[in-house]
Protein backbone atom coordinates (compact mmCIF):
# COMPACT_ATOMS: atom_id res chain seq x y z
CA UNK A 1 0.00 0.00 0.00
CA UNK A 2 2.70 2.27 0.92
CA UNK A 3 4.61 1.78 -2.46
CA UNK A 4 1.51 3.05 -4.91
CA UNK A 5 1.40 6.45 -2.86
CA UNK A 6 4.71 6.95 -5.09
CA UNK A 7 3.03 7.37 -8.26
CA UNK A 8 0.35 9.91 -8.45
CA UNK A 9 -0.62 13.55 -8.40
CA UNK A 10 0.38 16.34 -6.45
CA UNK A 11 2.99 16.27 -4.05
CA UNK A 12 4.25 13.04 -2.29
CA UNK A 13 3.54 14.89 1.21
CA UNK A 14 0.31 15.49 0.82
CA UNK A 15 -0.60 12.09 -0.74
CA UNK A 16 1.06 10.42 2.26
CA UNK A 17 -1.15 13.12 4.31
CA UNK A 18 -4.00 12.22 2.14
CA UNK A 19 -3.82 8.36 2.99
CA UNK A 20 -3.42 8.50 6.69
CA UNK A 21 -6.87 11.02 6.07
CA UNK A 22 -8.55 7.85 4.10
CA UNK A 23 -7.50 5.39 6.64
CA UNK A 24 -8.89 7.57 9.54
CA UNK A 25 -12.23 7.47 7.76
CA UNK A 26 -12.30 4.31 6.81
CA UNK A 27 -11.57 2.93 10.47
CA UNK A 28 -8.31 1.49 9.79
CA UNK A 29 -6.56 3.88 12.11
CA UNK A 30 -8.24 4.87 15.18
CA UNK A 31 -8.00 7.63 17.89
CA UNK A 32 -4.38 6.74 19.48
CA UNK A 33 -3.34 4.40 17.22
CA UNK A 34 0.26 5.44 16.32
CA UNK A 35 1.35 6.80 12.71
CA UNK A 36 4.24 5.35 10.66
CA UNK A 37 7.06 7.14 11.57
CA UNK A 38 9.15 9.29 9.63
CA UNK A 39 12.01 7.18 9.50
CA UNK A 40 9.78 4.03 8.40
CA UNK A 41 8.18 5.97 5.16
CA UNK A 42 11.78 6.99 4.36
CA UNK A 43 12.90 3.49 4.80
CA UNK A 44 9.72 1.75 3.05
CA UNK A 45 9.86 4.41 0.10
CA UNK A 46 13.18 5.51 -0.31
CA UNK A 47 12.04 9.01 0.61
CA UNK A 48 13.86 11.72 2.43
CA UNK A 49 12.72 11.74 5.96
CA UNK A 50 11.82 15.54 5.40
CA UNK A 51 8.91 14.67 2.97
CA UNK A 52 7.57 12.23 5.37
CA UNK A 53 7.30 14.63 8.08
CA UNK A 54 5.95 17.22 6.35
CA UNK A 55 3.07 15.03 6.03
CA UNK A 56 3.08 14.04 9.48
CA UNK A 57 3.85 17.72 10.01
CA UNK A 58 0.53 18.69 8.32
CA UNK A 59 -1.71 16.02 10.14
CA UNK A 60 -0.26 17.87 13.18
CA UNK A 61 -1.01 21.19 12.40
CA UNK A 62 -4.89 20.27 11.08
CA UNK A 63 -5.47 18.43 14.05
CA UNK A 64 -5.94 15.26 12.87
CA UNK A 65 -2.90 13.83 14.70
CA UNK A 66 -1.03 14.86 17.66
CA UNK A 67 2.89 15.01 18.26
CA UNK A 68 3.96 13.24 21.58
CA UNK A 69 7.66 14.44 21.84
CA UNK A 70 10.13 11.31 22.11
CA UNK A 71 7.14 9.01 21.34
CA UNK A 72 5.75 9.56 17.70
CA UNK A 73 3.27 11.09 16.03
CA UNK A 74 -0.93 9.77 16.67
CA UNK A 75 -4.20 9.74 15.11
CA UNK A 76 -6.11 12.80 17.65
CA UNK A 77 -9.12 12.10 19.51
CA UNK A 78 -11.89 13.45 17.39
CA UNK A 79 -9.67 13.40 14.42
CA UNK A 80 -12.25 10.65 12.25
CA UNK A 81 -15.34 13.30 12.83
CA UNK A 82 -13.56 16.08 12.24
CA UNK A 83 -12.56 14.74 8.81
CA UNK A 84 -15.67 13.42 8.09
CA UNK A 85 -17.45 17.02 8.40
CA UNK A 86 -14.48 18.97 6.58
CA UNK A 87 -14.87 16.51 3.87
CA UNK A 88 -18.63 15.85 3.50
CA UNK A 89 -18.56 19.73 3.35
CA UNK A 90 -16.04 19.66 0.52
CA UNK A 91 -17.79 17.15 -1.35
CA UNK A 92 -21.18 19.50 -1.07
CA UNK A 93 -19.29 22.61 -2.57
CA UNK A 94 -17.34 20.67 -4.82
CA UNK A 95 -19.15 17.73 -6.38
CA UNK A 96 -22.82 17.46 -5.14
CA UNK A 97 -24.09 21.33 -5.69
CA UNK A 98 -22.04 21.62 -9.22
CA UNK A 99 -24.04 18.40 -10.06
CA UNK A 100 -27.27 19.62 -8.75
CA UNK A 101 -26.75 22.74 -10.92
CA UNK A 102 -26.02 20.63 -13.82
CA UNK A 103 -29.23 18.72 -13.63
CA UNK A 104 -30.97 21.88 -13.53
CA UNK A 105 -29.58 23.15 -16.34
CA UNK A 106 -30.17 19.92 -18.27
CA UNK A 107 -33.81 19.92 -16.92
CA UNK A 108 -33.23 16.72 -15.28
CA UNK A 109 -36.73 16.35 -13.10
CA UNK A 110 -35.83 16.64 -9.55
CA UNK A 111 -37.92 13.04 -8.55
CA UNK A 112 -34.96 11.30 -11.18
CA UNK A 113 -32.57 12.74 -9.75
CA UNK A 114 -33.95 11.43 -6.01
CA UNK A 115 -34.67 8.01 -8.00
CA UNK A 116 -31.08 8.01 -8.86
CA UNK A 117 -30.32 8.92 -5.51
CA UNK A 118 -32.23 5.92 -4.13
CA UNK A 119 -31.29 4.08 -5.77
CA UNK A 120 -27.43 4.50 -5.03
CA UNK A 121 -28.48 4.16 -0.91
CA UNK A 122 -30.02 0.87 -1.15
CA UNK A 123 -27.40 -1.04 -2.96
CA UNK A 124 -25.04 0.92 -0.54
CA UNK A 125 -27.28 -0.83 2.13
CA UNK A 126 -27.37 -4.17 0.74
CA UNK A 127 -23.36 -4.29 0.24
CA UNK A 128 -23.26 -3.45 4.01
CA UNK A 129 -25.71 -5.68 5.21
CA UNK A 130 -23.94 -8.79 3.21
Amino acid sequence: MLDAMLDGPGPLYARIADQVRDDVLAGRLRAGDRLTSTTQYAVQLGINPATAARALSDLVDEGTAVKRRGIGVFVSDGARERLRHHRAARYFGDVLDPALAEADLLRIDGDVVLDRVREHLAARTDEVSR
